[in-house]
């Protein structure tokens, strides 16, 4: 890769190296320069430019992130598409993090322009939850590198075991000082905790702390066909040959492993009764802060090996206890772990088509079906997590094209007082969960899902590119995709201009997306625009 400084008159089909303004715009670092944007550049004033050329044997940054990403993705990953040389990994199951740690720690060793962050290794995930990361640090890197790194890869290394739905007995143990209360807390500590991983808590019994009293217990529930036996002791086991072990083996059953190096949850026993996981609780098992049996358990639920060995090693990070010397809390932080961004797609579709004549634009043919029907496929198809068409002229007749599709639809009342109107509709409507919205038009059948996608990927206030727009050659189109904190300026909107002026007035918060054809630019407003399509069809 070439880097440097270089005329503007030869810098075509280089990559911006600086973010530039030009004509008023953000021009983003890593722009490919098209003669337009030479000829913009020669019109600004501008006759040298910092830019990088890629050669023969460079592979992009994003290529090369997503072979990576592809590469490194196991089972219950899903991949996500490649912006400024980053690709993400989420979750797509509840569950917990399995890493090939050794790999992903020798891929970090083999070259500053690779890296791979993750999530800590047996971190319970969530789906939706963003697992790793894959950043090419320059623009572009040497086939041999990539094909280099790929090789130290050759199985995925970034997986989740799903958690699955098992059913759990729980057996509290009574001495005559015992509050009731007290065995009603430890109940509650359980199912919250089950119930966080899925899974039902379908069996509960009580009985006196005694050796016979348990063993029978545990029998018991070991004919019920349940996938663990959960014992909570009146009081905390001590010993292998204490009440509870001692009543373990005398049911038939066989000790694991007493005891494990994770504070909280030191006093933890490990067995079976047949192929029953039977797990004797810590006391802080009444405590909804995080401790050891939440790392058994998750385990257990998601169906990972689990010994002696495996107990063994959890002493390196099992220091959970605050001190004195130590307050963090043993809960997990407040801060939400990052996630997959919740988009939700806005069709447009209120217009009332005033330079088509008589004709509703929207219910126009094209290609065998309405062109109200190719913008909502082609969301539908998309990442986003769901769809909403704002309706207003016509409303019924629009709203008819789409029964059967998973769509929300909306009809704005208000719709002859221009676009603005239905942007305000849109936000009224649209969860509060979602971080952004993206506005498609519905008179633009060209645009595909995968250009929606790409914005969606680009995506990331965090990393201030709020507003996300496609550009083909230089020029930007539609859709939009915009951010949760320009949402008061979209309700205050007026008249028929949209959010272009918003944009404006934002556009240190704007990131182009290469698109690599032009059906983000083309919108049907006329008889003329319409034939054009059909005769492109046609052909």
């Amino acid at each position: 890769m070439k880097f440097g400084e270089w005329s503007v008159a030869d810098a075509v089909d280089g990559l911006l190296v600086h973010t530039v303004r030009v004509g008023g715009k953000r021009w983003s670092k890593g722009r490919r320069l098209s003669a337009g944007d030479v000829a913009e550049l020669q019109a600004e004033g501008m006759d040298a430019v910092t830019i990088a050329r890629l050669e023969a044997d460079d592979i992009h940054e994003d290529a090369a992130a997503a072979a990576i990403g592809h590469a490194v993705a196991g089972e219950h990953v899903d991949v996500g598409r490649t912006f400024t040389g980053r690709c993400n990994l989420y979750a797509a199951a509840d569950g917990v993090a399995t890493l090939a740690v050794e790999r992903l720690r020798a891929f970090n060793h083999l070259d500053e322009a690779l890296t791979i962050a993750s999530v800590p290794a047996f971190e319970q995930v969530h789906e939706g939850q963003m697992l790793a990361t894959i950043k090419v640090i320059p623009f572009a890197v040497r086939q041999a590198l990539l094909d280099h790194a790929l090789k130290q890869i050759p199985t995925p290394a970034v997986s989740v075991a799903a958690f699955q739905p098992l059913r759990f007995g729980l057996l509290l143990t009574n001495l005559p000082a015992i509050k009731d209360e007290l065995l009603d807390k430890g109940e509650q500590g359980v199912r919250r905790r089950l119930g966080g991983l899925g899974c039902e808590l379908s069996c509960v019994r009580r009985c006196d702390h005694r050796e016979r009293t348990i063993a029978d217990s545990v029998r018991e529930m070991g004919e019920q066909g349940l996938d663990g036996i959960l014992i909570l002791a009146a009081s905390a086991i001590t010993d292998r040959r204490d009440v509870i072990p001692a009543a373990l083996e005398a049911a038939g059953g066989r000790i694991e492993r007493f005891g494990m190096p994770v504070d909280p949850g030191n006093l933890l026993l490990l067995g079976h009764y047949g192929a029953t996981p039977v797990v004797g609780l810590p006391g802080c098992a009444r405590s909804p802060k995080i401790n050891g049996l939440d790392w058994v358990l998750r385990r257990l639920v998601a169906g990972l090996p689990l010994d002696t060995g495996v107990i063994a090693d959890m002493g390196i990070g099992g220091l959970l206890q605050e001190t004195s010397q130590r307050p963090q809390m043993r809960e997990p932080s407040s801060r939400e772990p990052q996630r997959r961004p919740r988009v939700a797609a806005v069709i447009l579709a209120a217009g009332q088509s005033r330079r088509m004549g008589e004709t509703n634009k929207l219910l126009a043919d094209w290609a065998g079906k309405p062109l109200i029907q190719h913008s909502v496929d082609a969301a539908l198809a998309s990442g986003a997590d769901s769809v909403y068409v704002i309706t207003g002229h016509d409303g019924d007749r629009v709203a008819e094209q789409l029964t059967g599709r998973e769509v929300v639809v909306v009809h704005n009342p208000e719709y002859a007082e221009g676009l603005a109107s239905s942007l305000r509709a849109a936000i009224r409507v649209v969860p509060g969960t979602v971080d952004g919205i993206v506005v498609c038009l519905g008179d633009m059948p060209l645009v595909r899902a995968a250009h929606l996608d790409a914005l969606i990927a680009a995506f990331s206030p965090q990393e201030g590119r709020t507003i996300c727009m496609p550009a083909y050659q230089g020029k930007r189109g539609n859709p939009v995709l915009l951010g949760r904190e320009l949402f008061p300026g979209l309700v205050e909107l007026e008249g028929d201009r949209g959010a272009r002026g918003l944009i404006s007035d934002h556009d240190d918060l704007v990131a182009e997306v290469p698109v690599e054809d032009p059906g983000v630019l083309v919108d049907i407003d006329t008889p003329a625009a319409l034939s054009e399509l059909l005769d492109r069809a046609a052909h």
